[in-house]
Parts: structure tokens; C-alpha cells; sequence
């Protein structure tokens, strides 16, 4: 996030130069500079203050706040507008979050998730890619459909390992606990929710290490 605001200030900067080069040059060319540096900004803006809505979200899980999905569609026009197959990638992701976390729609967060999943392969962020199949993963889980579930939750720990996502990991082979608690392998989900503990104290993952909790008494 720091590196987000730092790169932002001078992007900043840099449109306050093209407008005064504009203005006092003459340089119509310093305008549509200007204007691809803001759409940057307010992308930027759009998808961090999304995810902040988010979060709050789901501290009680009651009511959906509109803008969450207006700023993270907005972040995914101007990202796509902008031809930064990356980021529009992770904003679309977020689409799909709002479908399926807040508003429990599996089937229509699914292309949004399809599309962020092709986009971040092109452009080997490893990291969306976890998220993405982690969440086809509870879509599948949802619809009973076990052992793909499994396959999507396993992918997403070993892309998460590959990065060295530690709470992510950890988040993971819990994921991956309450999947074999539900195919009824008792044994199995227990030795997952222990190794995710492991990784969760290790990096100090103290919320991670509360859903542990929350499973563990869900499990008993």
C-alpha cells in the first residue's frame, strides 16, 4: 500500500508539471499525458477504497454497502482502458468477490473470475491467481462439488507457497480442513487445521488463527 501511495504522489506531481506545461507552453500533448496519469490515480483510489469497504464489510456481515461494487467496476474500466491487463485482473476478481461474498450469488461472480484468472495468467501474477482459485474452490465446496473444491484449494496453497504467502497458506490449508471435514475425513481436516495453525503462529496471523478457532468449534 505504501509503495501504492508513494507511486501515486508522483503521479500526482507529474500531472501538476504536464498542466502547468499545458497552460503556460502551449503542450496540448501534456493534456492526454495528464489525463492517463490521473485515470491511473483514480483507478488506484477506486480499488484500495473498495477493499477498505470491504473489510468493514465483513467485521458484520449485514449490509452491503453500493459503492463497494461501483469502485471496483470503475477500477476495472480504467484499468482496462488504460491496457494494464494486471490490475484490471485484480479489479475484476474483486467484482466477483461482491457476487459471491456479499450477495452469496456463486454463479454470477463466476465470468467475472474466469476473466480476472485468464488475465492474471497472461500476466503471471501468481498472487490473483491464488485468490481466484481459492474462491472457484468455495463455489465448488458450495455445490457440493468436493473434490474440485480440493483441487482449486490445493492450487491455491502451492501458489501462495511459491510467493511466500505465509497467512495466505495458512488461510489455505484451513480452507482445505473444512473441505475434508465435509467429505467427512475427519482425520484429515484435523491435520490441516494443525498445520495451519503452525503457519499462522509462525507469521503471526492472528485473525487467520481466530477462523481456526471458529472452524475448530464448528468441527467439534
Amino acid at each position: 500500500m505504501t509503495n501504492v501511495i508513494g507511486k501515486n504522489t508522483d503521479r500526482l506531481s507529474w500531472a501538476q508539471e504536464l498542466y502547468e506545461r499545458a497552460i503556460f507552453n502551449n503542450d496540448t500533448e501534456a493534456l492526454a499525458i495528464s489525463d492517463i496519469e490521473l485515470d491511473r490515480v483514480e483507478a488506484d483510489l477506486a480499488l484500495a477504497r473498495g477493499r477498505v469497504i470491504h473489510v468493514r464489510f465483513l467485521a458484520d456481515r449485514t449490509n452491503e454497502d453500493p459503492r463497494e461494487l461501483e469502485l471496483f467496476e470503475r477500477a476495472a474500466d480504467l484499468y482496462h482502458q488504460l491496457g494494464d491487463g494486471r490490475a484490471e485482473g485484480e479489479a475484476l476478481f474483486w467484482v466477483g468477490i461482491v457476487h459471491q461474498v456479499v450477495r452469496g450469488d456463486n454463479l454470477a461472480s463466476m465470468p467475472f473470475y474466469e476473466r480476472a484468472h485468464g488475465l492474471a495468467i497472461e500476466a503471471g501474477d501468481r498472487l490473483t491467481q491464488s485468490y481466484v482459485v481459492r474462491h472457484f474452490g468455495f463455489a465448488e465446496m458450495a455445490a457440493g462439488q468436493l473434490d474440485d473444491a480440493r483441487q482449486h484449494f490445493e492450487e491455491s496453497v502451492r501458489l501462495r507457497r511459491e510467493i511466500g504467502l505465509r497467512p495466505g497458506v495458512a488461510a489455505g490449508l484451513l480452507a482445505l480442513a473444512d473441505c475434508a471435514f465435509q467429505a467427512e475425513r475427519p482425520e484429515e481436516a484435523r491435520k490441516y487445521i494443525e498445520e495451519a495453525r503452525s503457519v499462522a503462529e509462525e507469521c503471526g496471523a492472528h485473525g487467520i488463527l481466530r477462523w481456526i478457532l471458529e472452524s475448530e468449534q464448528e468441527m467439534a
